[in-house]
């Protein structure tokens, strides 16, 4: 089903800037995930928690694709071969690439608004060109990825890395994620946030400023 358009929705001087995972994609279906926990061959509830706990490192730039593999191998005992480390970055990272219609309706009503619009991912950097070249890219002004940066959120560096780049006083620093952390980040340097749940909720907390 399309989603409706929505009014124009107008917050200059401020740009809004948005996380990617869970905000602008959706999470990965449980379909993504069984398809690869079974491609790993190792019991789910120990894969996920070693897939978390070593992610950090991917995403700051500081691990690499095949490293962060072999640092999960290692914890699951596992012999994965560089084919395996392929089609096991192939399934996840499939699984990040989608679009939430709700968020993209709010994006579209801020660019309409002529709202200043910028993205901030923890994120690989085997993401940035999604990012950066996606059909919805052109609506951001600028596209900041961890991985590329050697910078995480919540980091204050991160964060003021962007309010500099951006050129804008931290208190236009607006700023939304799926994790409350992150927001709290931001607001730490200056900025405000929305920690997002859902489309009508962001889009409710944008009106509230606009």
């Amino acid at each position: 089903m399309t989603p409706t358009a929505l009014a124009p929705i107008s917050l200059s001087p401020s740009v809004v800037v948005f996380d990617y995972g869970e905000v602008i994609s959706r999470e990965p279906t449980d379909a993504d995930r069984v398809a690869l926990v079974a491609r790993a061959g190792v019991p789910a509830e120990a894969f996920w928690a070693s897939y978390w706990a070593h992610r950090e490192g991917l995403d700051r730039g500081t691990t690499s694709i095949a490293g962060y593999w072999q640092a999960v191998a290692r914890d699951m005992g596992a012999a994965w071969g560089p084919l395996d480390v392929h089609e096991l970055w192939a399934i996840d990272h499939r699984g990040w690439l989608s679009v939430d219609p709700g968020t993209l309706a709010v994006l579209h009503a801020l660019v309409d608004g002529g709202t200043r619009l910028a993205l901030l991912s923890n994120a690989g950097a085997d993401f940035s060109g999604w990012l950066r070249h996606g059909s919805f890219a052109p609506l951001f002004e600028r596209v900041f990825v961890s991985g590329e940066l050697e910078l995480v959120k919540p980091e204050a560096a991160i964060y003021e890395h962007v309010i500099d780049e951006l050129d804008i006083e931290p208190a236009q620093f607006l700023f939304v994620d799926n994790r409350a952390e992150n927001v709290d980040g931001a607001r730490a340097v200056g900025g405000d946030g929305h920690v997002f749940t859902d489309a009508a909720g962001l889009e409710r907390w944008l009106r509230s400023l606009a």
